[in-house]
């Protein structure tokens, strides 16, 4: 299905082919022409399905009229749990908000940097893209007022409940006019969610596009049996042998992977660790080198790595195994996205092994285990 048939403006639809969009994703195709008519959305789909276009076009449409805003009033809110995502988010606002008789002014805004600038910033914003807690020490500010908002949406919800930002989202909901659009957007539908759906939705439309679990297919699963000892020497070897690009590596911990990235660097292999110990303008920078091919390896902590949505991800390793079999399944679907392929390589080491097995049953697959023995590196 074509995007002109969805009900978009010219303005927009002239966006869509200057950047190459041409076939929609489902998400897309359901959520979009709701959106237009100002009905309340309930989207479940994975990272990577198309989900930040199908509320982003609507609303900036929607955001094209020439209601009268008073100063430091808002129209669109979109809430976001991590301040990487907030600047995608907005990335892809400015990527289709391109109509020069009416272009919308867009802001994302989040903590780690100073208050000031963004207060400043705020004057003629239509569309905030915000993380609860500074949108919460702006509205504190008098920098920003939510009275005047008509479209709500919350973008990653379900994460927004695991990272404990309830009681935030809840101040903010209280400020909120009545009546206004509310369009909830997650990768899961947990109980928490479906409290919040009760709250915020009236009479949604609901949309599930298949999870990450059903669609880990598109995925070529290895793992490698090393000594501890040998994961460095190993995760060298498969990026220079295998000659890989663009790799997301993930850690377990900071310490981890800083040490990682920094072996991979005196090695000859460019790479830079992203986590929360570092300023908020070297992760944006960072960020940006590596979606851009500029940076052939990343290595990141689970956290972090919420904020990484790729489109074309070649590669995940896993240096450390997760936690968790679904914290498995969220790492390894950083790639393998929006029908693309990918690989995920995990290195398992001695009191790993179980752990990994049950990883194996719960995702419902046998995954091929190479003894790293057996290698010359």
């Amino acid at each position: 299905m074509s995007f002109s048939s969805l009900g978009l403006s010219p303005a927009i639809l002239e966006a869509l082919v200057e950047q190459n969009f041409k076939e929609t994703y489902p998400i897309q195709q359901q959520a979009i022409p709701a959106i237009l008519k100002r009905k309340d959305v309930l989207g479940i789909a994975k990272t990577g399905s198309g989900k930040t276009a199908s509320y982003v076009l609507p609303t900036l449409m929607n955001a094209q009229n020439e209601r009268e805003l008073k100063s430091r009033h808002i129209q669109v809110l979109v809430l976001v749990p991590t301040r990487e995502l907030a600047v995608q988010v907005r990335e892809v606002y400015q990527l289709f908000n391109i109509s020069s008789s009416a272009r919308i002014k867009t802001l994302a805004v989040f903590g780690g940097l100073s208050i000031n600038p963004q207060m400043q910033a705020l004057k003629g914003v239509r569309i905030l893209i915000a993380t609860p807690g500074r949108l919460l020490e702006l509205i504190e500010s008098n920098a920003v007022h939510l009275s005047s908002i008509d479209t709500l949406v919350l973008d990653e919800a379900d994460k927004m409940l695991n990272m404990g930002f309830k009681e935030e989202m809840n101040r903010i909901f209280d400020l909120l006019p009545k009546r206004r659009q509310n369009l909830l957007f997650s990768a899961t539908l947990s109980k928490d969610l479906r409290g919040m759906e009760k709250l915020l939705l009236k009479d949604p439309l609901f949309i599930e596009i298949g999870s990450e679990k059903e669609n880990i297919d598109l995925i070529e699963q290895t793992a490698y049996f090393v000594a501890e000892d040998k994961k460095g020497p190993l995760l060298r070897h498969l990026i220079k042998s295998k000659d890989l690009k663009q790799v997301l590596v993930f850690t377990s911990s900071v310490f981890k992977a800083d040490a990682v990235a920094a072996k991979l660097n005196k090695n000859g292999i460019q790479a830079v660790a992203i986590h929360s110990k570092k300023s908020q303008n070297a992760r944006t920078e960072n960020l940006r080198k590596f979606k851009t091919g500029k940076l052939r390896v990343l290595v990141a902590t689970d956290l972090i790595s919420r904020g990484i949505d790729i489109e074309f991800l070649p590669f995940v390793i896993n240096y450390e195994l997760p936690r968790s079999p679904k914290d498995y399944i969220h790492r390894i679907g950083r790639t393998g996205r929006a029908e693309n392929p990918g690989e995920a390589i995990s290195f398992v080491s001695g009191p790993d092994r179980d752990h990994f097995k049950v990883i194996q049953k719960k995702i419902k697959k046998v995954i091929t285990i190479i003894d790293s023995k057996n290698l010359v590196f």
